[in-house]
């Protein structure tokens, strides 16, 4: 009895700490991450305190439209079912006009940001990912990225925010003269993952020093970046911990990390891991409360409301001030068991918790009030013509309510479904 007393002590000692704004300590995390009952009750709350005393009762979300650039990956990670086996005839690159279709689509609903998500480096790997380039003219993936950012970019109103994997410092150079933001999950930063039997066995790109490396060439570059963990991949709570507190030190370096995901493992019936426990509410709530105290309240911390179906505003309570990329017009191609909630919905839960919820940008407003260090040149007129005063996206008084599908199909050479 003596022993549980002391922990308890012990916990309430370290909310104490962040309350006061003290910086919290691997062991001081590694404590808070086995609280339960009352203690996991007041661990939410001093998250919750610490996100309104800097971010307010703001919840943001960006619109946005999901364009696929391609499934081809050189990567096989247990929990994925975006990549596809090259021999699937579902395996492709995205042809320029279904990119610009989707695109324009997604503007006219309107969506500000254009989200390209694609397999990492898969022409190193994979040959009839080079021969799908060829024949569209490219040598490389991260080339024909750039090529459809810059087009969407000249032909639409919307802001590009690209997922390319893995990234060299070349690789981001150019990138961040066509994305007003890059992300990469970090996904976890134990090399563990990677053994026989784990989910990063056949991914030679997850090896950590690599995503390392690509979130500190960003960092030098002063690049906008969205990162995150994937949490019930099989980490401990300690390896969990140790990849906030890496995300933490590049911060505290670069400042350029603009959000960090807290993302749910959700188990699928066609990938090597659909029979993983996926994490339960409470571990997800628990993850997200002291993602929050680690990395303090000036963080944006994200957890997508279409993997917490039922219960995404409970999970405000546990500090978060985002709501990640939400689409009117297209699935989410990683998760595409899980719609996006309506944004009338999303607005409705949002205030009924007690919060405002605001439209933000591919690039947070921070980012844009300090444009001249974080944008390139040539991207700001773009983002003026799109944002508020406050760095938030302009709201439009006269916008109707906008509607809702579940997805978009690819028809033959890329005619969309029609959208009611």
């Amino acid at each position: 009895m003596g022993s549980r007393s002391k922990g308890k002590e012990s916990s309430r000692e370290i909310l104490c700490k962040a309350r006061t704004g003290e910086e919290l300590t691997r062991e001081d995390a590694i404590a808070l991450a086995g609280v339960e009952g009352e203690e996991l009750l007041l661990l939410l709350k001093t998250a919750r305190d610490l996100a309104d005393r800097h971010k307010g009762r703001i919840i943001s979300y960006s619109r946005k439209v999901f364009i696929p650039l391609t499934n081809f990956c050189r990567n096989a990670c247990g929990y994925c079912i975006f990549r596809k086996d090259p021999r699937d005839p579902q395996a492709r690159y995205m042809l320029p006009e279904e990119v610009l279709q989707l695109a324009s689509l997604g503007a006219s609903r309107g969506c500000k940001e254009a989200l390209f998500c694609l397999g990492d480096k898969p022409e190193l790997a994979i040959p009839e990912a080079r021969e799908n380039l060829r024949r569209l003219g490219f040598e490389s993936t991260m080339d024909y990225l750039v090529a459809m950012c810059n087009m969407v970019l000249e032909n639409t109103s919307l802001l590009p925010h690209s997922n390319p994997g893995s990234m060299e410092e070349a690789d981001v150079q150019r990138l961040r003269e066509v994305n007003v933001s890059l992300g990469l999950m970090l996904e976890n930063s134990s090399p563990r993952l990677r053994r026989a039997g784990g989910p990063h066995e056949k991914s030679p790109d997850k090896v950590p020093t690599y995503r390392f490396r690509a979130l500190e060439v960003a960092g030098r570059l002063k690049v906008p970046f969205t990162t995150g963990i994937l949490i019930g991949i099989g980490e401990t709570w300690a390896e969990r911990i140790d990849s906030l507190f890496v995300l933490r030190a590049l911060q505290k370096r670069y400042g350029h990390i603009q959000e960090v995901i807290v993302q749910n493992f959700r188990a699928k019936p066609m990938i090597p891991m659909r029979n993983w426990p996926m994490p339960t509410t409470e571990d997800h709530m628990r993850t997200l409360a002291v993602a929050r105290l680690v990395l303090g309240g000036d963080m944006n911390i994200q957890a997508p409301p279409n993997l917490a179906p039922g219960i995404f505003e409970s999970l405000i309570s546990t500090g978060v001030n985002d709501w990640g990329g939400v689409s009117p017009v297209t699935q989410d191609f990683i998760n595409p068991e899980a719609p996006w909630p309506h944004l009338d919905e999303l607005h409705e839960r949002t205030i009924s918790y007690g919060y405002v919820l605001r439209e933000r940008l591919a690039v947070y407003p921070t980012y844009v009030t300090s444009r001249q260090v974080y944008l390139h040149r040539a991207l700001w007129p773009k983002v003026e013509r799109v944002c508020g005063p406050d760095g938030y996206a302009k709201v439009d008084p006269n916008e109707r309510p906008i509607g809702h599908t579940q997805g978009w199909k690819s028809k033959g050479r890329g005619e969309p479904d029609q959208i009611a």
